[in-house]
């Protein structure tokens, strides 16, 4: 039940909702659907919490600084598998997010529904909800980011039946099987895109003794990765630094290459969506026959994933409409009906 003081003042509020990822932070404001999508990067004086460019070198800002700073600045990312890194500057970039998305006028602060990895410690959500408290929130609400993943992919999680999602992010993996809007089971994997990306940079050390950075891994990634093999197989240069001579040079790479590299976090992804369901209860597994396995996040977009899931786990697989945008959506749908979904959300004071 929403008190009549904040439903007063929440009329008066542009209340948001944050995707809150390793990789990227996608901020929702209520009536208005996502309005931004940008790196959880912050680019910050070295040895110091210092913002660069007057708090400015955030986001979009910061990606130029990722892999390309002097000694006397860094580039650095808060968040760390799905939980804060640092809690500083975490704070300040969720303080420049808000604000960047709230209306020039606007005299009472927003309440805030944040998506956090499922599982993560009472620890963890504390320090999550006493961020976003100092960055500028009235009242904080968190939600497990399977449950937002569902409803932001328009799957019916409100009746006693099952469904299945698998969100794969920046820094971790949720796997979850829902049912009345909570999830029944799940499991949390810190295996994701950025393992992905460490995955490539050290398979092309191995074989071709040539050191790339994030950024150029994240590239080939998404222009040959795959997870089975492609009716025509793609060829990409990439530059970087060899190994040997220190001398900058150019390899041609293969989406065989970038296959063989992807295979050992692809296959514990894998293993975990078979560990929860041998764990489902056996008349929601029995749900998942017909309803299958939906898929979003930026791993989803792996090419021939759905295709190895669906036949390792012979359940019908498929990827969100929109699965970069899944969790934020969901988190936007309970802003837009929080009282109705009030009981299926983690407040500050529960936490205090």
């Amino acid at each position: 039940m929403v008190k009549p003081v904040e439903w007063v003042l929440s009329r008066f509020s542009a209340d948001i909702g944050i995707d809150l990822g390793t990789a990227n932070t996608l901020v929702s404001v209520r009536d208005r659907g996502i309005v931004l999508d940008e790196p959880s990067i912050v680019a910050v004086r070295s040895g110091t919490n210092d913002v660069l460019l007057n708090g400015g070198a955030v986001g979009v800002v910061a990606l130029d600084y990722l892999g390309r700073t002097p000694p006397a600045f860094q580039a650095v990312r808060p968040m760390r598998s799905g939980v804060i890194a640092d809690f500083e500057i975490t704070e300040k970039m969720l303080r420049y997010f808000i604000r960047k998305v709230q209306p020039p006028r606007s005299f009472v602060k927003p309440q805030v529904v944040i998506a956090v990895p499922w599982g993560i410690t009472m620890v963890e959500k504390r320090a999550v909800i006493g961020s976003a408290e100092r960055a500028g929130a009235r009242r904080v609400f968190l939600v497990d980011e399977p449950t937002a993943a569902a409803i932001g992919s328009d799957l019916d999680v409100h009746q006693p039946h099952g469904c299945m999602v698998v969100d794969i992010g920046g820094g971790t993996s949720e796997v979850a099987v829902l049912s009345l809007a909570n999830v029944v089971e799940g499991e949390c994997l810190r295996v994701a895109g950025d393992d992905f990306n460490e995955a490539i940079t050290q398979f092309i050390r191995n074989k071709y003794n040539l050191l790339v950075g994030e950024s150029t891994a994240e590239k080939l990634k998404v222009a040959a990765g795959s997870a089975l093999p492609l009716e025509q197989e793609i060829e990409v240069e990439v530059r970087g630094r060899d190994s040997l001579t220190g001398l900058p040079r150019p390899v041609i790479i293969s989406s065989e290459d970038v296959r063989e590299a992807l295979t050992e976090p692809v296959r514990k992804i894998v293993g975990s969506i078979k560990s929860v369901l041998e764990r489902t209860p056996p008349e929601l597994a029995a749900d998942l026959v017909q309803a299958g396995i939906m898929l979003c996040g930026g791993g989803s977009l792996l090419r021939g994933l759905p295709e190895l899931i669906e036949r390792e786990t012979e359940l019908p697989t498929r990827v969100s409409p929109n699965p970069l945008e899944a969790v934020a959506r969901g988190t936007c749908l309970f802003l837009e009906n929080l009282e109705l979904y009030a009981q299926f959300l983690e407040g500050g004071d529960d936490l205090a």
